[in-house]
């Protein structure tokens, strides 16, 4: 939530439509040229008067000028009044007056023209200040404008752009907000299309009055009070049901191979067996089997619990995504994954972490002695789902709806971390459900963080399936580095074109 909002006029706040089209059509006529359909002239809505005389009749300045004035004869007494106030609107500022924000206009309209139009529709007592351009020719770019609200808008205090909104419709107040480095809102509901909006890289776009009062007051909401005992509960009882159905299902299986294992000879693709031919062990694949079939019936188990409220998430969340991210953000989150998988790995092996640690030693073993394909299943496709639904899907969007994004990072990674139950791939899973989380708030699609965890699992088992982890060239302080600082430059680069800290 931020605190200053700057709003433009036309087409945000009232639709001036039949004013402002049928002024210009009044300046056209003295002008020698008739139009008579009213819709050819909204291009007129939103950019300075004069520039648009000139782009869309070819008129040299004098003969602009002229026209401007001609403009303002007759908008002066009946223009200014042939207007609407869009639905909504005055109980929108009522509801962001209320919440303590400080609102303005900045409007290429001449200032005395916007004034008279807020008294009209007795909205002007929520706006601190009113800025517009001037009758003598100055301070008509949306720039110009925007930078005096905001002078104004503080006074004698610095400016803080990242504490500011330009609420607009058109392609103009997106590059005056931008010029003075303060993020901008598009309306589709006004005269800019979705597509202008998109082209000229609005920071966000809604569609309606309504979505602009969820926009600009999220996180104000009077959310539901939950005890430290609810929050507590609404955290364990997911986690608890996905441990138990997951090791409920595995000692089913377990029950179920050794049944057929005790009951039929042969089958070494899941049994071992002595010499007699009596049943031993399991082969890595039968164990993998077991692993898969108990993370699926996890995932099953709160699959209801994760729906409902990655589902509520996305609501919450859909108007800062609208726009959608650019493909080079996909690009630099995907450099960041092939970076730090690899870079953490060789870092932990460098350290000589993996030796402390007996526990990971046996989970090694048991993870790479299944067959390529079914261990890269199990533990690149069916793991991932499962995690992602308890981890991200549940604990992080629980952990969100009460805290900050950064806590909320710090925290999920850690029951992530906690919950693999050994040092080393703690500490990794703690790095990497930072990553996973991060990606979440970022896109603020689920199935953002699944890709990552999957490509991330998929990496790392496909490395030490082939060798490549274990070769000395490859483990390697340089080549550590290498992938960390990728991960990093990458991670950078990701965070300045959003910057969620």
């Amino acid at each position: 939530m931020k605190q200053y909002l700057l709003f433009d006029l036309d087409g945000t706040l009232t639709d001036p439509k039949e004013g402002i089209c049928t002024c210009v059509q009044y300046a056209l006529s003295a002008m020698g040229i008739e139009e008579p359909d009213l819709d050819k002239l909204e291009p007129f809505i939103g950019p300075p008067l004069k520039g648009s005389f000139q782009e869309f009749y070819h008129m040299s300045e004098e003969q602009a000028q002229a026209a401007v004035e001609k403009y303002r004869e007759r908008f002066q007494d009946k223009g200014v009044f042939e207007n609407k106030i869009y639905p909504g609107i005055p109980e929108m500022l009522q509801a962001l007056n209320s919440k303590g924000m400080f609102l303005g206009v900045a409007s290429s309209k001449p200032t005395v023209f916007v004034k008279q139009i807020l008294e009209h529709f007795q909205i002007a007592r929520y706006f601190k200040v009113v800025v517009g351009s001037e009758l003598d020719g100055t301070r008509v770019n949306k720039d110009e404008v925007v930078a005096e609200a905001l002078k104004q808008l503080f006074g004698d205090k610095p400016v803080e752009p990242d504490q500011v909104y330009m609420i607009g419709d058109r392609r103009f107040d997106t590059e005056g907000a931008k010029a003075q480095g303060v993020e901008s809102v598009g309306v589709t509901y006004g005269y800019g299309s979705m597509e202008e909006l998109k082209e000229s890289k609005t920071d966000y776009i809604v569609r309606s009055v309504e979505e602009l009062q969820k926009f600009l007051l999220r996180g104000t909401e009077e959310a539901r009070k939950l005890t430290p005992s609810q929050r507590i509960w609404q955290l364990a009882l997911p986690f608890l049901l996905f441990i138990l159905m997951r090791n409920l299902a595995v000692n089913m299986m377990n029950m179920l191979f050794e049944f057929v294992g005790t009951s039929v000879k042969g089958w070494p693709f899941l049994f071992v067996r002595d010499e007699t031919g009596t049943l031993v062990g399991y082969t890595g694949n039968a164990v993998t089997i077991m692993s898969m079939v108990g993370f699926a019936a996890g995932a099953i188990s709160i699959g209801k619990i994760a729906r409902r409220v990655i589902g509520r998430a996305k609501e919450e969340n859909r108007l800062l995504h609208i726009k959608g991210e650019p493909k080079a953000d996909y690009v630099l989150l995907a450099v960041v994954t092939v970076g730090a998988v690899p870079g953490l790995n060789l870092l932990l092996e460098l350290l000589g972490i993996p030796e402390l640690s007996a526990t990971y030693q046996a989970v090694q073993e048991s993870q790479y002695s299944a067959v390529f394909l079914l261990g890269f299943i199990s533990y690149s496709l069916v793991t991932p789902i499962a995690e992602e639904l308890l981890f991200r899907g549940i604990i992080y969007n629980c952990l969100r709806r009460s805290m900050k994004p950064g806590a909320s990072f710090v925290i999920s990674a850690a029951f992530f971390g906690m919950y693999h139950g050994n040092s080393v791939q703690g500490i990794y899973a703690f790095a990497i459900g930072l990553l996973l989380a991060y990606a979440y708030e970022y896109f603020g699609c689920f199935w953002v963080p699944v890709a990552i965890h999957m490509a991330a699992n998929a990496l790392a088992y496909s490395l030490s399936n082939t060798g490549i982890a274990t070769s000395a060239v490859f483990v390697s302080w340089p080549v550590c580095i290498l992938f960390l600082v990728l991960a990093g430059g990458g991670f950078y680069l990701l965070n300045r074109h959003k910057k969620l800290f």
